[in-house]
């Protein structure tokens, strides 16, 4: 490449392992660790005993005559129900106020009658807070999972910009010299199947592309590599799972190469290992390369390594995500599948609401040319979907993150649109929108829908 054309700056790299949005639970802020639920039952029903078990043992050992500080200026033992209501909820309070009433019958002797007052008001007192937990916890996780899901498609971006990039750069300065280009490797990509049987036709082409001469690549299963690869190219590679580049870039989940063992005075028998991550952190395999050529192990040849194994598991876990809408409906995108899935369980998780905007096309609008002009008009996020009918034509945008107000402010924009182009409304032009909450339908129910309206039933 000339010196005029600068370099593209380095992607970001993908984000450490995570959990995928089925299920998640999002304690990454402070906040969110109020509520720690990845812990089992058994730890949160042991807490919930022993923290007021312990506020009872510590009021006798201080005051043997009130262990529960009835009689006191402040109710001490109130403490451990509030903190068990703060953290799990006011079920989980409730356990200790019974605990806190155990103790009173235990220690009865030394009262009258019972602290009505007592109980009652900390009762009260502990519902509130645990009603204020509950509140704050649920939109803690609703926010973290709306920014889980922006910083997957962040990601996601970051690396279709760095890859048109990359092909635009290729295009322009190495077309003659390179035997392929930066389109026919994506396309090539894009037809690959699973890690099973696309492992071969991936090293293929990351050797005729990026010059790799002797690699393989092996699975990963919880962090644990396998014995046998799933392909190989050049020389047989003999796999040392305790070689300190392969363990970096396991523990890592990054692209690793010869040098930083050299930084470390640690010997390696690979050149490179890469690991293959999806948007999700979750890694599927490990490339190690044990022979390229001396000026192809540079900058730039790994960045295109690195995007090129991101893109293919990318389109693994899309793949796997939204076969069964796919196998329902084949004419969908699998984009717009994908999408859709993974919206349903981010919603299941976390009820963060998207919605479906459908628009109704009559043969006017479509004389006219109207869907393909407003599918350009769609917002960077949104996935689209252009059904034919029999005499219509649906053009389904699937908003994520978007509630009624969303679609309605999308709908006014393109009446704005329409007035300006033809001083006319929507359903003047032929344009019938319809507004499908993705919270209140299944994904396949809602396909099923945008079928039905697509040949009017």
């Amino acid at each position: 490449m000339s010196s005029s054309a600068s370099s593209p700056p380095r992607p970001a790299e993908p984000t450490p392992k995570s959990r995928a949005i089925t299920g998640a639970s999002f304690t990454g802020s402070p906040l969110g660790k109020l509520a720690p639920t990845g812990l089992s039952r058994s730890v949160v029903l042991l807490e919930a005993l022993l923290l007021p078990a312990c506020a009872l043992l510590l009021g006798f050992w201080l005051q043997p005559q009130d262990p529960l500080w009835v009689d006191a200026e402040f109710h001490w033992a109130w403490l451990a129900p509030m903190i068990v209501a703060l953290r799990y909820g006011p079920l989980t309070g409730l356990l200790s106020v019974g605990v806190l009433l155990a103790g009173w019958w235990w220690f009865q002797p030394q009262y009258v009658q019972f602290p009505q007052v007592f109980f009652l008001g900390g009762l009260i007192l502990v519902l509130l807070v645990g009603e204020f937990s509950s509140l704050w916890v649920a939109r803690t996780r609703r926010a973290e999972g709306m920014q889980h899901y922006l910083h997957q498609r962040t990601e996601h971006l970051i690396r279709q910009y760095y890859l048109l990039r990359l092909s635009h750069d290729r295009l322009e300065h190495e077309l003659i010299g390179r035997p392929m280009s930066m389109r026919d490797a994506l396309k090539t990509l894009r037809g690959l199947g699973s890690m099973e049987s696309g492992a071969a036709s991936l090293l293929d082409l990351l050797a005729q592309y990026c010059q790799i001469g002797a690699a393989a690549i092996y699975p990963v299963q919880d962090d644990t590599l396998a014995e046998q690869p799933l392909a190989s190219i050049g020389p047989p590679l003999t796999l040392h799972p305790q070689d300190p580049l392969l363990r970096q870039a396991l523990e890592t989940h990054k692209l690793c190469h010869v040098v930083q063992t050299l930084t470390l005075k640690q010997q390696s028998h690979y050149l490179m290992a890469a690991p293959l991550l999806d948007l999700g952190g979750e890694i599927y395999g490990l490339l190690l390369v044990d022979d390229m050529p001396f000026f192809a192990l540079q900058e730039e040849n790994l960045q295109t390594i690195n995007l090129l194994l991101g893109y293919y598991t990318d389109g693994l876990s899309a793949q796997t995500l939204a076969q069964p809408l796919l196998q329902r409906w084949p004419d969908c995108p699998a984009e717009f599948a994908f999408e859709l899935q993974r919206l349903w369980h981010m919603h299941q998780s976390t009820k963060v609401q998207s919605m479906v905007v459908a628009l109704e096309f009559t043969p006017t609008a479509i004389a006219h040319d109207l869907p393909q002009q407003l599918l350009r008009l769609r917002r960077l996020m949104d996935e689209t979907w252009l059904l034919q009918g029999q005499n219509r034509q649906l053009l389904a945008v699937l908003m994520p993150l978007g509630d009624a107000s969303t679609a309605e402010g999308f709908l006014a924009r393109l009446e704005n649109w329409i007035h300006q182009k033809q001083n006319t409304s929507l359903a003047d032009a032929g344009i019938f929108p319809h507004q499908l909450p993705l919270s209140q339908t299944q994904p396949l129910a809602l396909l099923q829908r945008l079928h039905e309206i697509a040949h009017a039933q």
